[in-house]
């Protein structure tokens, strides 16, 4: 069949649809072409970028009718590195793409035709809110610089106001780069892995205001190390922490296993639902505070606990949902594959008087079949696993528990519908499932499923 388009080649069309990862649908004489920027009922003129056997992808030239839904774009930068993908549209919009895309996720994989998805839950003020910050160094032009990459390759582009991060996140990036360019460090040479500093991450507590800086290092120590961190404590007064992480492989995983404290604490804090924090360096607290709050309402919620249930958290983490489901519970038992984590959140449970709790170190698909051995009974079991999804071990170890519910959150609505296919066939109802917008701007988005045995 004759390829009917080619490279350069200019198309007018009408956006359809969007996909999930927010890219506008063109058909043009029934072929399909890809467009970032464009928003459905929007006619498009558009430049082909790649053609390839079944669809296409081109850039946006113009826009003939703009849609009442198109927002002028905020940070330019934020396109080009591939984070801020829905910047252009409204917020409402943003919101009911999400929803959207739930609700197909669910269907296409997960094979539920009626599945009930609820209005997205967003947030007052969709900017400034991550409260996490891991930016690689690099050197342009000679100089040590800080930003990201930009989108698909490992070219850095500079960035010092990225609009969905804190500003004093953001100030802090400068301040840190400042330092480093002072003390004459390298920047990370990845082609012949050179350079001492790889990464900067700053972790901010969005209520305690206290920071943790963590600078990734291409070896064991880095010269003058002790007087940089003096450095950033004077120039940053909310540093209460900063560490020194060893990632000397050759290897895009950005902080390797080895940590130490050049100055400080071991640890930060931070409030979530009326419950203190202690966060290390190695251990994972949800980007956006305000909005896990929500997320985790809605999974207690989902819970329904009256105070007689013995409940499992799988995917601890910190605690940060087993305290507050302990406050409803007769007893809570969690599991966390990162041992750093688990110091963490027997720790928060002791500071906050938190008693009903069991915490073990292991994988959920290990722990929960020597918990089953033991006789436990859990009668809700609330997981919150990486984007993989559970594993197949634990999914049958939950089903030979048999509790009456259990309550799926979930930063991946694909890994989500799979496995909650699997807790449909056997006896589980989906009741529900509700999206949250963790991730405003971006097309990444959090739910809670709720199953139900019937």
């Amino acid at each position: 069949m004759k390829q009917l388009f080619k490279k350069n080649q200019e198309i007018v069309g009408l956006v359809e649809d969007l996909t999930s990862e927010g890219l506008g649908v063109v058909r043009v004489e029934g072929f399909a072409f890809f467009v970032e920027g464009g928003i459905p009922g929007e006619i498009v003129h558009a430049k082909v970028m790649k053609v390839g056997k079944n669809f296409g992808f081109v850039r946006l030239v113009e826009i003939k009718n703009p849609s009442y839904d198109r927002q002028e774009m905020i940070d330019v930068v934020g396109r080009q590195i591939g984070t801020m993908a829905l910047q252009h549209m409204s917020y409402d919009l943003q919101l009911a793409f999400k929803q959207e895309t739930v609700r197909n996720t669910f269907r296409k994989i997960g094979g539920f035709k009626q599945v009930p998805v609820r209005m997205t839950l967003g947030m007052a003020h969709p900017w400034g809110y991550r409260n996490k910050a891991q930016i690689p160094v690099r050197e342009i032009n000679g100089k040590l610089e800080t930003g990201f990459f930009r989108k698909n390759t490992h070219d850095l582009v500079p960035v010092n106001n990225f609009h969905i991060q804190h500003p004093e996140i953001d100030r802090a990036i400068q301040l840190i780069r400042n330092v480093l360019r002072k003390f004459k460090i390298t920047a990370y040479n990845e082609l012949n892995h050179s350079g001492e500093v790889r990464h900067i991450i700053v972790k901010r507590g969005h209520v305690s205001g206290e920071v943790m800086v963590i600078l990734v290092v291409n070896g064991a120590a880095l010269p003058n190390e002790l007087e940089i961190a003096k450095e950033i404590m004077v120039q940053i007064p909310e540093v209460v922490s900063v560490v020194l992480n060893r990632q000397d492989k050759k290897t895009n995983v950005i902080m390797g296993d080895k940590s130490r404290v050049l100055l400080g604490e071991q640890y930060y804090q931070d409030r979530m639902l009326g419950y203190t924090y202690f966060i290390s360096a190695h251990s994972f607290y949800q980007v956006n505070t305000p909005q896990a709050e929500v997320l985790y309402k809605e999974a207690i919620r989902a819970a329904d606990l009256t105070g007689q249930e013995t409940v499992l958290d799988a995917y601890c983490g910190i605690g940060t949902i087993t305290l507050p489901l302990a406050q409803q519970a007769k007893r809570v038992y969690a599991m966390e594959v990162v041992p750093q984590a688990i110091e963490m959140a027997n720790k928060n449970a002791a500071y906050n008087y938190v008693e009903n709790v069991t915490f073990e170190v292991g994988k959920a698909e290990d722990v929960l079949p020597k918990w089953n051995e033991t006789g436990v009974h859990f009668d809700v079991i609330v997981v919150d696993p990486p984007r993989k999804g559970l594993d197949k071990q634990f999914v049958d170890s939950a089903i030979e528990q048999a509790p009456k519910r259990i309550v799926y959150v979930s930063c991946n609505p694909a890994t989500c519908a799979r496995d909650c296919k699997l807790f449909a066939e056997a006896g589980y109802q989906l009741q529900y499932v509700q999206p949250v917008d963790l991730f405003p701007q971006t097309t990444s988005i959090e739910c809670v499923a709720l199953l139900v045995k019937e």
